[in-house]
C-alpha cells in the first residue's frame, strides 16, 4: 500500500525522472537514504516501471495522432495475442487497448502526414489477419494530457 510519502516520491519522479536523489528527498520531505529504500521498493514491487523521456512528437516529424477503432472477427483470447503480436511490429503504433463494448481494441498511431498514415494503413494494418471493421478518427490537438498519478 502506498503511503503519502510514496505518493509525494511518484508525483514528483513523473514530474523529473532525472532529478538527483538529494533534490528528490528534499523536495518530498524525507532524508536521502529512506527517500531511497521508498524508490528501490516501488521499483522492485513494479509501482515503478520504468524511466523514459517525453519526446514532441511534431519536433520528430509524426504531427498527427490516429485513433484507430478494430472491431475483430472472432473475440477469442487466440484472436486477440495473435492481433497484438501482429501490432507490436509496427513502428506506427504508439498504445493499444483492449475495450468493451463494440469494439474490441483502440489503437493511437501516429504518422507524419496523411500519405504516411495511408501507406501504414495499406501496407501495414490492413494486412493483419482477423479484422472485420476499422474506423480512424484524426486527433486536432491534445487538450490535456496528464501523469498517471495526479498531483494532490
Amino acid at each position: 500500500m502506498l503511503d503519502a510519502f510514496d505518493r509525494k516520491i511518484l508525483v514528483a519522479l513523473q514530474r523529473d525522472g532525472k532529478q538527483r536523489l538529494a533534490d528528490l528527498s528534499a523536495r518530498v520531505g524525507l532524508s536521502p537514504t529512506p527517500c531511497a529504500r521508498r524508490v528501490a521498493r516501488m521499483e522492485a514491487e513494479g509501482v515503478i516501471t520504468g524511466y523514459s523521456a517525453r519526446v514532441d512528437q511534431e519536433r520528430l516529424g509524426l504531427p498527427i495522432n490516429i485513433f484507430i477503432f478494430v472491431e475483430l472477427d472472432r473475440q477469442s483470447r487466440d484472436a486477440v495475442k495473435s492481433f497484438e503480436k501482429s501490432l507490436a511490429r509496427f513502428d506506427e503504433v504508439m498504445e493499444c487497448y483492449l475495450m468493451t463494448g463494440s469494439r474490441d481494441i483502440l489503437i493511437r498511431a501516429v504518422a507524419a502526414d496523411l500519405a504516411a498514415f495511408d501507406r501504414f494503413l495499406e501496407e501495414g494494418l490492413m494486412q493483419v489477419p482477423g479484422i472485420r471493421t476499422m474506423r480512424s478518427s484524426f486527433a486536432l490537438r491534445t487538450m490535456i494530457r496528464r501523469d498517471a498519478l495526479p498531483e494532490g
